[in-house]
């Protein structure tokens, strides 16, 4: 029963923050939603932090995939360890500086729906326990979803609000 809950409580909790991110967005004027922020943060306006969600998305889609193909998926990207996160970061910084805000927007809104749909593809016993994926090594599906999605969008959300007081 706690199982049923905790996925509930995920796909409830990523679709609200997800809500939460785009009405901070759409509170700021649309002719000032892609300034920058002077900031010494990586993500410096409202595209920066959507095309980071993006990109984290499609890694975890990568992981998901490889890991039920049978494979053990290279964490977090080929060429980064986990200690060399910040790199892979401003690497993912870089590769979508001319992306418009426009086109973030609807990148983000697909690749959350694919995210939610693996949750939901799955029952509560194959989110919740622990090595019942062998990719997933001593955690389970939910510690990867939950870092993608509502736990990724607290973070998000309150760049969010930050970029937004500053515009």
């Amino acid at each position: 029963m706690i199982a049923e809950i905790e996925k509930e409580i995920l796909l409830m909790n990523s679709d609200n923050y997800f809500k939460s991110l785009l009405e901070i967005i759409e509170s700021v004027p649309g002719r000032k939603r892609t300034i920058s922020i002077e900031t010494q943060e990586r993500d410096k306006n409202f595209r920066d932090v959507l095309m980071h969600l993006y990109e984290w998305h499609g890694m975890l889609e990568r992981w998901y995939r490889e890991g039920m193909d049978g494979d053990i998926p290279f964490m977090p990207a080929p060429g980064y360890k986990w200690s060399t996160i910040q790199l892979l970061n401003i690497r993912i910084w870089e590769n979508y500086q001319d992306v418009p805000l426009t086109h973030a927007i609807k990148k983000l809104k697909l690749s959350h729906g694919r995210v939610m749909s693996l949750i939901k593809s799955h029952t509560n016993e194959e989110i919740m326990t622990k090595k019942y994926y062998k990719w997933t090594k001593t955690s389970n599906l939910y510690s990867y979803f939950a870092a993608n999605t509502s736990n990724h969008y607290i973070w998000a959300i309150k760049r969010c609000e930050v970029i937004a007081k500053s515009i």
